[in-house]
């Protein structure tokens, strides 16, 4: 993988890691919205380097991008 997966503050994420929402995020397609805050663990990378796959409470399968993310 040629590009680096970086978070808002430029530290780099590999598969696995835990993150913490830094902004409130509204979720599509859902009545939920993602509080700043929220730890998300066990991100998974994508072939977009701004993009990361995660699972939240009972939402499985979101995509979240990396400018609003920091590493935990």
């Amino acid at each position: 993988m040629s590009d680096d997966v970086r978070d808002s503050n430029g530290t780099i994420l590999k598969d696995g890691d835990n993150v913490t929402v830094i902004k409130d995020l509204k979720v599509k397609g859902t009545s939920e919205t993602l509080k700043r805050g929220t730890m998300v663990k066990g991100i998974r990378l994508t072939d977009d380097p701004e993009l990361v796959e995660c699972r939240v409470e009972k939402i499985k399968g979101l995509v979240l991008r990396t400018e609003f993310l920091k590493k935990a």
